[in-house]
């Protein structure tokens, strides 16, 4: 007997998504993943094992998702280039009671980012803005709140509501949502 996989998260199957997730113990070793975080961190290479693909996963980990400027919290890179697509990687630590090193202790989600995302680089210096601005502007793009900015870049959650501002009003607008449509209106021009 053949199970089909559902479309919805009908049956108790989950939907079908192209996210790639990892279970890494304290050294960043994998512990478990699945096969779309294979696929997006091995790209160009098809890995065809996936039971002996840990040792060059690793690899790719250290090479891929692992900040060489690792400032904050989390030495993890927040977005990273597989091919010709682009991912937002974030990284959860997962509490444990068990004190074996081996144990699962950080879970990290790979998702892809939206098709064509914007080239702030152009709209920054259309609008003459600072390179904390630019930040700012880079994590509203990826749907952040003004709160996990704050905590992305180690800043108030004050301080990034004044880069917001200072951000709409050198573009002329009045909203987050705004600032968002005027980069993509910007693109298309």
């Amino acid at each position: 007997m053949e199970l089909s996989r559902p479309s919805g998260p009908v049956g108790g199957f989950p939907p079908k998504t192209a996210a790639g997730f990892l279970l890494m113990d304290s050294a960043l070793r994998p512990v478990s993943f699945n096969a779309a975080a294979v696929e997006i961190l091995s790209y160009p290479d098809k890995l065809a094992n996936l039971t002996h693909s840990d040792v060059l996963l690793a690899t790719k980990i250290r090479s891929n998702l692992v900040s060489r400027q690792a400032r904050g919290e989390s030495p993890f890179v927040t977005e990273f280039q597989s091919g010709r697509r682009r991912y937002y990687c974030r990284a959860f630590s997962v509490d444990s009671c068990a004190k074996d090193p081996s144990y699962p202790s950080i879970a990290v989600l790979l998702e892809r980012g939206p098709c064509g995302v914007a080239p702030l680089l152009g709209v920054s210096q259309q609008f003459n803005l600072t390179q904390r601005e630019q930040e700012v502007l880079k994590h509203l793009v990826q749907g952040l709140t003004g709160k996990a900015i704050a905590n992305r870049m180690n800043i108030s959650p004050n301080t990034v509501k004044a880069f917001l501002r200072m951000i709409m009003i050198k573009m002329g607008v009045s909203s987050r949502s705004e600032v968002v449509i005027k980069i993509i209106m910007t693109q298309r021009q």
